[in-house]
């Protein structure tokens, strides 16, 4: 028997079509019932609630009871990466669904990941944070560098609550599955989302992953990366 981390078990909770549809689903950071999730999955919820058993023995959901109701939310941002990551690699080896619909071009633009932006604005954000030094790539391993902690807070993110309160990365490299390019990730990922909310540049849509932006916190958000205009 091979020793080391059993991949195997993994790939075959996420092999199956309706499980890999409650996953997809959770990716918008929202937690959810087995109810939404069999439509999700379009499956009875008898047999959602068979899957899930397994998701969360397997370690991949997490599940909060409250009444009647459990709401389930992907077990960790790890979990989130992985599954953005497989997004991208069936987009690029052509493994695409063939239902696509209005909201593929919104995706594409900015959507949430698990609770961070992704998409071309959150890679052209990425890029542009490097460009500007506040952020030090290494080889993919990103570093919130000592005069970018000082740009971070002048766009009102608090980066020493943000290293004290949080297990998870300040900053980390997630593949874009849209554009095969990364995003920004991390604590820092998710607390620069919630400040553009805060600021009401952007909603997310209800039921979906799109972020929409407003044409002025279009502009307001490009001005305060120093993206072009027409990103």
């Amino acid at each position: 028997m091979k020793l080391g981390p059993d991949i195997a078990r993994i790939a075959a909770l996420l092999g199956d079509p309706a499980r890999a549809n409650i996953m997809t689903a959770l990716m918008g950071g929202q937690s959810l019932t087995a109810g939404e999730l069999a439509r999700e999955a379009g499956v009875t919820p008898q047999t959602a609630s068979s899957h899930l058993a397994k998701l969360e023995a397997g370690g991949l959901v997490s599940v909060r009871r409250q009444g009647r109701y459990g709401y389930f939310a992907l077990a960790g941002a790890e979990v989130a990466g992985v599954l953005e990551s497989l997004t991208g690699l069936a987009a690029h080896a052509g493994h695409l669904r063939v239902r696509t619909g209005p909201k593929e071009p919104a995706l594409r633009q900015a959507r949430v990941c698990y609770d961070h932006l992704a998409g071309d604005l959150a890679v052209a954000m990425l890029d542009a944070l490097v460009a500007k030094g506040v952020i030090a790539d290494a080889e993919g391993s990103l570093v919130l560098t000592h005069g970018g902690a000082g740009f971070i807070r002048a766009f009102g993110v608090e980066v020493e609550s943000l290293s004290a309160s949080s297990r998870r990365p300040l900053c980390k490299a997630c593949l874009d599955w849209s554009v095969r390019r990364s995003h920004l990730a991390g604590s820092l990922g998710a607390a620069i989302l919630t400040r553009v909310y805060e600021r009401g540049w952007a909603r997310r849509v209800e039921g979906t992953r799109v972020v929409a932006f407003s044409a002025p916190g279009r502009a307001a958000f490009a001005k305060a990366f120093d993206l072009a205009p027409a990103t």
